[in-house]
């Protein structure tokens, strides 16, 4: 146990000289670094030996667009957006991994060692929020992954008539995506809607935005606009309300009793005139013959 956490200790020292040494070795010369030095040549040469191992074990790491850690991508819809992913530290030739979302991107045999390149395009709408994966195709746990970050202003044009009758419910439905996040005002004829908490209802998602009016009256009629609007921009629909008079109901009790009573009589007559019809059809019958 002593000595495997000393192993521990040594290949996490060995680690951080290792980066340490790919920082350094960006600034400064190799005469420069061997006097900076602090090991005595016949002791630092075999343990420089063994920490250049734990490094090609340990230091290999990939980068998208320079970034070595997962990251968001920020982008508008139309212009294409270019993803490079670049095996870093790496002492042999690797093969590289592309994947949208769970499913694997095909790439062309010049494009998938030590560097690798795809590009979406155009960007649309239905790209936020996907994400780019690169992987190291012999050891899958080291990756990078970017979401991308698709901004667009809310998209909600038209208009639609209602005609709805009087005491009945109903409900205006904008369905409007957006990116950032958009917030939605009601209208009525050009004028911002009064909420009346017992007969308004507001009900919304980040896509969808209601309005529920409870037993309409025909003080109700007119135009309402939903008016839906981001950082980006804002889109808004007209729906005309029209509230017809409320069509007089029959109880279906009066009705139903109403059939029962004519057919009854109906039948009664029959019975009561069964001779006079028998005899009626008696006769047909022999003149026919």
């Amino acid at each position: 146990m002593h000595f495997m956490a000393l192993l521990s200790q040594f290949l996490t020292e060995c680690r951080a000289l290792c980066l340490w040494g790919h920082r350094q070795c960006r600034q400064l010369g190799s005469s420069e670094m061997a006097q900076r030095s602090s090991l005595t040549v016949p002791y630092a040469v075999p343990v420089l030996a063994v920490c250049l191992l734990a490094c090609i074990a340990t230091g290999l790491e990939l980068s998208v667009n320079n970034h070595t850690a997962d990251f968001s991508l920020s982008t508008l819809p139309g212009p294409p957006v270019s993803l490079s992913c670049l095996a870093q530290n790496s002492s042999q030739a690797e093969e590289l991994l592309w994947y949208r979302g769970a499913g694997r991107v095909d790439l062309k045999d010049g494009n998938k060692v030590n560097i690798s390149n795809i590009c979406v395009s155009p960007v649309t709408e239905s790209d936020n929020g996907v994400t780019f994966t690169c992987k190291l195709a012999r050891d899958k746990s080291v990756q990078v992954s970017v979401i991308l970050d698709v901004q667009f202003p809310p998209q909600l044009t038209g208009e639609e008539s209602l005609q709805i009758e009087e005491e009945k419910d109903v409900t205006l439905t904008c369905n409007a995506k957006s990116n950032p996040q958009a917030q939605a005002a009601w209208y009525k004829n050009n004028t911002t809607l009064t909420l009346q908490q017992d007969r308004y209802q507001l009900y919304q998602t980040s896509e969808v935005f209601q309005l529920s009016i409870i037993k309409v009256q025909k003080s109700d009629n007119g135009t309402y606009t939903c008016v839906v609007k981001s950082s980006l921009g804002e889109g808004r629909k007209d729906f005309h309300l029209i509230v017809e008079d409320k069509k007089p109901v029959f109880p279906k009790e009066a009705v139903i009793a109403a059939v029962v009573v004519v057919t009854v009589t109906i039948l009664f007559g029959i019975l009561a005139r069964k001779d006079k019809i028998f005899k009626c059809f008696k006769k047909s019958s022999e003149t026919a013959l």
